[in-house]
């Protein structure tokens, strides 16, 4: 029986409202049959914003309503930001389609019209990522970085009410709210190296809905698909999590795949990297070398230690 009406699990934050909106409008163009449901739901990461996700529980506060959902069949699919996703899924769950990658860099949003390095000593720059906090110390240890927790919207208004001086957030977010007139300062790769999966959305379904599979299937990217294996696979080797300032991003360059991978203390010091290049299908050795690097360089202690402090 052909499916009429097509149920997307998505947070309720602004941003993820507009990645299924967004998800939903790519699905009805390939499927003008569709009728598309938007089920918005209030997860446990967006509940608790007092304290960091690193003390709650992590990243996948933001997916475990909506796969719940989605095991409970009172969704078809979910929409991820793929940032977001943890390395492994529940029983019965899977995900089969990588959307093309938006813009993967971070992004300084000030009041005023500067870049990063023009900011004062001492300012106060805003970050819920430990990720960021650690890259950003490496750079300029003179700055004061304090948590920073909520969706774009409320950290907007956190900036704009005088509680930081700058905030850094995820370019992509911002571009696609038309934010995009608020960033002063978009860091290059080498400055600020993305998280895995920034920038890419996921769909994930039920792994038996073979019917749905098909539906969504035309939305999968295979390159960002590539590049995402290699990003998660050297995360999930090294531990990733909110909780561990680790650092990771393929790209392609040349007709080749280039993996990078940093690991830093939050201090930003010391700041351990590995970076390689190789031919597309030598995907999995080369991602396999940047963790051998890594952990020759002493990753995994540096990773017990940041999450004993912790």
């Amino acid at each position: 029986m052909l499916l009429s009406t097509l149920r997307i699990a998505t947070r309720k934050s602004p941003l993820a409202l507009w990645q299924a909106n967004f998800i939903g409008q790519q699905l009805q163009q390939r499927h003008p049959q569709l009728t598309i449901q938007i089920i918005p739901l209030v997860t446990q990461g967006d509940q608790i914003l007092d304290r960091s996700l690193t003390k709650v529980g992590g990243k996948g506060l933001f997916v475990k309503e909506l796969e719940k959902a989605l095991l409970n069949q009172q969704a078809d699919i979910a929409v991820h930001s793929m940032k977001d996703v943890p390395a492994t899924f529940p029983a019965g769950l899977c995900l089969p389609v990588i959307c093309q990658r938006a813009e993967a860099c971070d992004a300084l949003v000030c009041p005023h019209s500067i870049d990063f390095i023009q900011l004062p000593i001492g300012s106060k720059v805003g970050t819920s990522s430990l990720r960021r906090q650690s890259q950003l110390k490496h750079l300029r240890a003179d700055l004061n970085i304090l948590p920073l927790r909520g969706n774009v919207n409320t950290r907007l208004q956190k900036l704009d009410r005088g509680d930081f001086d700058a905030i850094v957030l995820a370019a992509a977010g911002l571009q696609r709210l038309n934010f995009t007139d608020r960033i002063q300062h978009l860091f290059t790769i080498d400055q600020l190296l993305p998280a895995p999966g920034q920038g890419a959305l996921g769909i994930e379904c039920r792994q038996t809905d073979q019917h749905i599979r098909q539906l969504i299937a035309p939305l999968h990217d295979p390159l960002t698909a590539l590049c995402l294996h290699c990003e998660r696979t050297v995360s999930s080797a090294l531990g990733g999590s909110c909780q561990v300032p680790l650092a990771v991003h393929a790209q392609f360059i040349d007709q080749q795949i280039s993996i990078c991978a940093r690991v830093a203390h939050p201090s930003g010091k010391p700041l351990l990297e590995s970076q390689i290049r190789g031919a597309c299908d030598q995907a999995d050795p080369l991602a396999q070398q940047v963790i051998t690097d890594l952990k020759a360089q002493g990753a995994l202690a540096l990773i017990q230690q940041v999450l004993a402090q912790s």
